[in-house]
């Protein structure tokens, strides 16, 4: 049995980590709202930008001569996988959230004859899937230094993948990332880049498509080949931006349930140090009442 002393000590030890774990709960919380702001500010225009690439790219459909970046090579042998995750730890299982739905595709497309490649944005994404597949990671991209991410960080994987792209290095690109719900709900999603892959514009009341015809100028195919590279740098910024708000959302929560567990075991070691201290206290006296009745 651990002495009073060893009890003590544990006690303010477990003390310590729980004035550490409510800080980390307090700044997350604080730089939640920014980056939970900055998420929701980017979807809409994410949204938008899919919204007309499907709208143009729907008059390629089928065409020899459509974009590569909407209608791919024609090849699906070679498999991008960019992973973004967190710089930081302590963060619950958001980071291996995000690696276990990477992991489980690169399983499959492997189990189906193809090559992967992975492009990890992110410390910890490396540092998990390293342990699997050391020698399909290609590429790491940190942002460890950076204090707010802006869209040249973006920016940076998206030229990256577009250069691999453009030198034939893969056929397929898709994004592995978190979408922020709520504090304690992250939902890892995987996004494919290249070929482009939009959404079906929602329909109206009545059920018919909510797509509208546009008149363009300059032509479709002008705007198709500035939007296209644009879209990838978009989607990733729009995927880093619901990263840091899930990233956040998810070391608040863990935090909070840490800040609780250590108040649990503090309660605990407590009451076994009372009990301990008054058990020696009750043995003491007994000595000392037999010491007395013997003389």
């Amino acid at each position: 049995m651990a002495s009073l002393k060893d009890l003590k000590n544990r006690i303010a030890s477990v003390k310590s980590t729980q004035k550490i774990t409510k800080a980390m709960q307090m700044v997350a919380a604080a730089k939640l709202r920014r980056a939970q702001d900055a998420a929701e500010s980017a979807r809409p225009y994410a949204e938008r930008m899919g919204q007309v690439l499907a709208s143009l790219g729907a008059a390629y459909a089928g065409r020899a001569d459509a974009p590569q970046l909407l209608a791919g090579n024609g090849k699906d042998q070679v498999h991008l996988l960019v992973v973004a995750t967190g710089e930081r730890g302590l963060a619950g299982g958001f980071n291996s959230s995000i690696a276990r739905l990477a992991r489980e595709r690169a399983q499959r497309l492997l189990s189906e004859g193809k090559t992967v490649k992975i492009l990890t944005v992110g410390r910890k994404g490396n540092d998990i899937l390293k342990r699997v597949y050391p020698e399909k990671i290609i590429e790491t991209i940190s942002f460890r230094d950076v204090r707010q991410l802006g869209y040249s960080n973006a920016a940076t994987v998206g030229e990256k993948i577009l250069a691999m792209y453009e030198a034939g290095e893969f056929d397929v690109a898709t994004l592995f990332f978190a979408r922020f719900r709520s504090v304690i709900a992250q939902i890892p999603t995987a996004q494919q880049l290249i070929p482009a892959s939009f959404e079906a514009p929602a329909a109206d009341a009545a059920g018919t498509s909510a797509a509208v015809n546009y008149e363009y100028e300059p032509d479709e195919e002008a705007i198709l080949n500035d939007l296209l590279p644009r879209n990838i740098s978009v989607q990733v910024f729009r995927a880093l931006l619901e990263n840091s708000a899930s990233f956040y959302g998810a070391q608040m929560s863990a935090m909070d349930n840490a800040t609780r567990n250590a108040g649990d075991m503090i309660k605990k070691l407590t009451l076994v140090y009372n009990r301990q201290r008054q058990a020696q206290i009750t043995k003491e006296l007994i000595e000392i009442i037999s010491g007395a009745e013997a003389l």
